[in-house]
């Protein structure tokens, strides 16, 4: 397998070795300066050989999210597709809109997730979850202490506006602070916990009953060594951070929002304009990403297909690894 760039860095090529249908070159077009690139040249239904599969790796553990077009998967090809990159993850409860016999395969479909459940409809729901511009910055799973390695996503139905995601490089984040500042988060843990932030109805709230009869939190480290690349990768979110352990709660309300802001930085960034057939592949242990808001009014369905590789618990820069508090362990889901 040789890689050959361009002088202007615009192309990586890694030329396939042959072996599976479709055959020719596998194309890696960066999109932006810090994140995300396209592949051209693979048939994700057609199977990739070994050549091809370490070339995608390859562009995953370097762009941290690589997206694929007008591709053909149904959901065994889905699934297939992912095992050549590790195991899937089996959850214990999907969404509804889910599909039967592929208990690999998680489906959103907007309103179909919330609508309706816990007393609440979907914007209501959203409104009490991302109340603040940060809140709904992610990773997949990020309270487990041991949270999916890689999430592939496939579009199945888009609106023909909105509904793009976004995703942020948290190694390039992390390299991008000061001397000082590294050496101080590199020191720190944090608590990832379900449902932080979440603002309660008045009165009996459903959702808060079922968060706590489903709750699940981790102390992480605030910066992880990624377990491929050894990257210093920034392992802070929205969504899951609790608190900075240590820190008094004004404290670690600046820290955690001087971090946000930082891991979130638009130079760090990169948004994907969703068509059906397209699938992201990203790095869940070295980004964040946000969910689009700016279609639920529009009305037109959005329908994506989730598939989850199994991930490791993540060591800090002193080698010490993540703790469970509740609601997981290490390989059960």
């Amino acid at each position: 397998m040789t890689t050959d760039r361009t002088t202007d860095g615009a192309t990586d090529r890694t030329t396939r070795a042959g072996g599976a249908a479709g055959a020719g070159d596998v194309e890696v077009r960066p999109v932006a300066g810090h994140i995300g690139a396209e592949i051209r040249g693979v048939d994700l239904a057609a199977g990739l050989d070994a050549a091809q599969v370490a070339a995608v790796r390859a562009a995953v553990l370097r762009w941290k999210v690589v997206f694929f077009r007008d591709q053909r998967l149904d959901h065994a090809g889905h699934v297939a597709f992912a095992r050549l990159f590790g195991e899937p993850v089996v959850l214990p409860r999907r969404g509804r809109a889910s599909p039967a016999g592929f208990p690999e395969v998680e489906t959103t479909a907007d309103r179909l997730e919330l609508g309706g459940r816990f007393g609440m409809e979907h914007d209501e729901w959203l409104a009490r979850r991302r109340h603040t511009l940060l809140r709904g910055w992610h990773c997949d799973h990020g309270a487990r202490v041991d949270p999916p390695a890689a999430t592939i996503l496939r579009a199945e139905t888009v609106p023909p506006y909105g509904g793009d995601t976004t995703w942020a490089n948290l190694a390039a984040a992390y390299a991008g602070l000061s001397a000082p500042m590294r050496a101080f988060v590199d020191t720190l843990r944090a608590e990832h916990r379900l449902g932080v932030g979440y603002q309660p109805r008045p009165g009996d709230d459903a959702y808060v009953r079922h968060l706590l009869d489903h709750q699940t939190a981790t102390v992480h480290p605030l910066v992880r060594v990624h377990p491929e690349t050894g990257e210093r990768v920034l392992f802070v979110n929205g969504y899951y951070v609790e608190q900075i352990t240590g820190l008094s709660r004004p404290e670690s309300a600046a820290v955690l929002e001087l971090l946000l802001e930082q891991a979130t930085r638009p130079e760090y960034t990169v948004r994907f304009r969703w068509e059906p057939g397209s699938v992201a592949f990203w790095d869940n242990r070295a980004t964040i990403h946000l969910a689009p808001g700016d279609n639920a009014h529009l009305g037109h369905p959005r329908t994506m297909h989730r598939v989850m590789l199994a991930g490791d618990v993540p060591a800090g820069v002193d080698g010490a690894p993540s703790e469970p508090l509740t609601g997981s362990e290490p390989g059960r889901w």
